[in-house]
């Protein structure tokens, strides 16, 4: 499953992402953007951005840190006025929401 994407700022755009894949979760060796973590990135005309995400599970270890980190992150971001980061288990994430090149990295490929 790929993020979905709402922007008419593809290069702020672009940013934010690369921004993301600095983010890893501590138990798995892979930014949290090649694992699916990331379902939602709205960024309006104000530069204010929407992130909806999820952990691997409910569980996970980095379920106070890692959310926090990618917003922290994204407020520094120059261009971006404000970040809303939304915290969701609907849809579960599965294996199958990784990326290629994750599945790769941890050999599921």
């Amino acid at each position: 499953m790929a993020a979905i994407i709402v922007t008419k700022n593809t290069e702020l755009m672009q940013r934010v992402i690369d921004e993301i894949k600095t983010c890893y979760d501590p138990e798995i060796p892979v930014d949290v953007w090649e694992l699916g973590l990331i379902y939602e990135l709205h960024l309006d005309d104000d530069a204010n951005l929407k992130v909806i995400m999820t952990l691997t599970s409910p569980n996970c270890p980095a379920a106070e840190s890692l959310p926090a980190e990618i917003e922290n992150k994204l407020k520094l971001l120059q261009g971006i006025a404000a970040v809303e980061l939304k915290l969701t288990f609907e849809p579960s994430w599965e294996k199958e929401m990784m990326s290629e090149v994750a599945q790769l990295e941890l050999g599921f490929m």
